[in-house]
């Protein structure tokens, strides 16, 4: 006689059958989301570097006659000989009286307008260059005059002679140290010498406080150099260019030495050249203290060379130390902030952007950068930069690329998404420019990822209007695309190849709706919608797994994602024989990644009889037996609930002695149990629709089988689930708790229920001869 207990455990429905409608534990929801919910991972778009170094590449939009050249004649004669600072923009008051006219310059008493003089007496020399030590020793060391005060007089007095010593020190330090090199220039003997000089020449120029605009020979020394500018020496060139920009140039001199930096900086070979000399510090020297708008083209110059110089891996530690992370987002910032008050982006600045959005590009590969900047939230500044310059394809495909590297990292995509407007910005960018491959694919890769990681991304997403209709109408123009390009193909080799353009499109794409197909609401009205599955199933339809393998598991874990919902108006339930059909094809192939995600739309769809009945009919529950063999956890998982949801009918529950079935599933359950709480559960609840009229055990499950489950089962009771390392401690808890909650009461009546029907017969005695 059975106890109450027992006659509890012998009315229990099938495991598969949903009881009246109830709060679902956390277990079950992740049961539920491992066997049909799932995101869909896949390669960041490929993006070829330029074979040739040049300010815009071979894609770029605008045309030759609308951009500056990359390449162009730069000599001596282009550059201005008398330099100065931008005038200012105050008018001065006219005079009240007529000037004179200046005398004829005197060349010989002109210091500017001559060469210099030979040096002085080596004596008198030595005298005024300690002199000059001293005053710069107690310059360093506080005031130089005494704390008394002194009368009015003799302050003058004293301010004369002060300045009356630093003139003759001055003038010393420019007949003995300067004038020399200045020689050595003039004599062109050969590189190595004029290369030397140029080095010795900036060195003494520093350590005499000379650089920059206030030295009153300057124009003296940019004539020298200037004149050098013709020698056919690369190492000179930048030598030269270094000392011109430490002399702090303005206008045209400006913009002719960041060409002459950027022409040299275009020949990869030239980088260790550029490395060895430090010229990097002076081209960011140039971004951070000139003006933007009155150097725009200069600016653009300079960054066309730092863009060069960051697609060398050698130059990025250096670059990122030095701030060029954070110089960049102040340009973009401040071309935001001009353009906003234009109203446009004038074209030079979109000149400039290009550069400036291509060297980011080059940076975020870098953790540090990308660390720099979250910590500047340059996120938000680059979304402006999209919205104000819709209109410019080279930098949205540029913030793009941008984008598409840092949200395949999980605290830049997190930050992204919190990005509200993003998510219409991205939209509109797919309407803009629904034909250009290279925009779509990144702005649709960027959506993958960011709805990949956050529920509430998918949500903003969808909550966007117009946000589906966009999706669905740049499916329907790339499908068409390849529909038509497929012929095509088939005529040539059966060889393995990328993606075409449109496929690489239709990878991301479906890639955002499996993602977006997880969400709760957006879930059921996706499966409801005749556009989207009538696309997905065409695709099915065409394309197979050789001809593109991605699209094709893409496509099918989204309507893995669809199939979920059992709403009444969903077109997959509608269609849900004719998706079975088109199944067949990929369970049939080598592919085990087209194979499983066959097996999991089976595994939703079996819950109607229907369909498993088309299971029964075309013998592929023998091909879900044989899959519990393949031992591949994902595998036998998905396998396996195809299998449960066919013991629901009690006529198809002896098909699992076919092949084996029992004995397979028993080896999952020792396989893959102890360590996976979900698949153990699986298995038991399998075993426990299979075994609901059992009077015999053995006669159920088989001798060694039934052995073996209880032997499993009660160990299983006893133990806790196993976990490796690779889990944290969160996470181990969660299914340490699981394993207590979940599986151990199923495995408790599994093997109760055996246990009452089991017969243990005692050994018999082996007579004696």
């Amino acid at each position: 006689m059975l106890s109450p207990h027992e006659n509890k455990l012998e009315k229990l429905d099938p495991f598969y059958r949903p009881s009246a409608p109830k709060q679902k534990t956390s277990a079950e929801i992740i049961s539920e989301a491992r066997n049909a919910l799932r995101m869909v991972k896949t390669q960041r778009p490929f993006t070829p570097q330029q074979e040739q170094r040049k300010l815009f590449g071979a894609g770029s939009s605008r045309t030759p006659e609308n951009r500056p050249p990359s390449t162009f004649s730069l000599h001596a004669s282009s550059f201005e000989s008398s330099d100065s600072r931008p005038i200012s923009g105050t008018r001065l008051s006219p005079l009240e009286l007529k000037p004179k006219a200046p005398a004829s310059p005197n060349t010989e008493q002109d210091p500017c307008l001559s060469f210099p003089r030979p040096p002085v007496d080596p004596a008198k020399m030595r005298r005024i260059s300690s002199a000059r030590a001293r005053l710069f020793r107690a310059a360093s060391q506080g005031p130089l005059l005494p704390d008394r005060s002194l009368p009015p007089a003799e302050v003058s007095k004293g301010n004369l002679r002060e300045k009356d010593a630093e003139k003759a020190a001055d003038e010393v330090f420019w007949n003995t140290r300067i004038i020399p090199l200045l020689h050595e220039l003039e004599k062109e003997e050969n590189i190595e010498t004029i290369c030397a000089a140029c080095t010795q020449l900036h060195h003494a120029l520093e350590e005499g406080n000379l650089l920059g605009n206030k030295f009153k020979r300057r124009s003296i020394l940019l004539k020298t150099l200037y004149k050098l500018v013709d020698v056919d020496s690369d190492l000179l060139s930048l030598k030269l260019a270094k000392i011109i920009l430490a002399l702090k140039v303005s206008r045209k001199n400006l913009l002719n030495a960041c060409k002459l930096i950027f022409k040299i900086s275009r020949n990869e070979k030239n980088d260790s050249l550029i490395q060895s000399d430090s010229i990097l510090e002076s081209l960011l020297e140039v971004l951070r203290s000139e003006d933007l708008q009155t150097n725009t083209e200069a600016f653009l110059y300079c960054t066309g060379a730092i863009k060069f110089l960051s697609g060398n891996p050698s130059f990025l530690s250096e670059m990122i130390s030095r701030g060029v992370v954070e110089i960049l987002m102040s340009l973009i910032k401040e071309i935001n902030e001009n353009t906003v008050a234009r109203g446009a982006c004038p074209p030079d600045s979109g000149h400039l952007l290009v550069q400036v959005t291509a060297t980011l590009r080059n940076l975020v590969d870098s953790p540090l950068a990308r660390t720099k900047l979250l910590g500047i939230s340059a996120l938000p500044q680059l979304c402006t930069v999209m919205e104000l310059c819709m209109g410019d394809k080279d930098v949205c495909t540029n913030v793009a690329r941008i984008f598409s590297k840092l949200t395949s990292y999980r605290d830049c995509c997190a930050a992204l998404a919190s990005c509200s407007r993003c998510y219409a910005l991205f939209l509109n960018l797919i309407d803009k420019y629904q034909k250009q491959q290279d925009v779509v694919v990144r702005v649709v890769f960027i959506l993958g990822n960011l709805t990949a990681k956050s529920n509430q991304a998918r949500e903003q997403l969808c909550r966007e209007r117009g946000s589906v209709r966009s999706l669905l109408a740049l499916f329907r123009a790339f499908h068409r695309l390849d529909v038509r390009a497929s012929p095509a193909r088939a005529q040539g080799a059966a060889v393995p190849r990328p993606p075409s353009e449109a496929e690489a499109v239709l990878v991301k794409l479906t890639r955002v709706l499996a993602n977006l197909a997880i969400h709760p609401r957006v879930g059921p009205a996706l499966a409801a919608d005749p556009r989207l599955v009538s696309l997905l199933l065409s695709t099915l339809e065409y394309k197979s797994l050789e001809d593109c393998e991605e699209l094709v598991i893409n496509t099918t874990a989204t309507i893995n994602n669809l199939s979920f919902y059992q709403v009444k108006n969903s077109v997959i339930q509608d269609k849900k024989l004719y998706i079975a059909e088109l199944l067949l094809k990929l369970l049939g192939s080598r592919n085990m990644d087209g194979v499983l995600e066959a097996v999991r739309v089976f595994g939703n769809l079996s819950q109607d009889h229907e369909v498993c009945d088309f299971i029964v009919q075309h013998n592929v529950h023998k091909f879900m037996i044989a899959l519990l063999e393949v031992k591949h956890q994902d595998v036998c998982f998905s396998a396996c609930g195809v299998l449960l949801n066919l013991t629901v009918d009690k006529d198809k529950r002896g098909l699992l002695k076919e092949g084996g079935g029992i004995k397979k599933l028993v080896d999952c359950l020792r396989e893959f149990g102890p360590t996976d709480w979900q698949l153990a559960c699986l298995v038991c609840k399998t075993l426990w629709n299979f075994s609901e009229n059992i009077t015999n055990a053995s006669l159920c499950f088989g001798d060694e089988d039934t052995k073996t489950l209880l032997d499993l089962l009660s160990s299983f009771l006893d133990e806790e689930l196993a976990l490796d390392g690779s889990f944290d401690q969160d996470l181990k808890n969660y299914h340490k708790l699981h394993w207590e909650t979940e599986f151990k009461p199923v495995a408790q009546q599994l093997l109760s229920r055996i246990q009452r029907h089991h017969t243990f017969l005692e050994p018999l005695p082996i007579p004696s001869c």
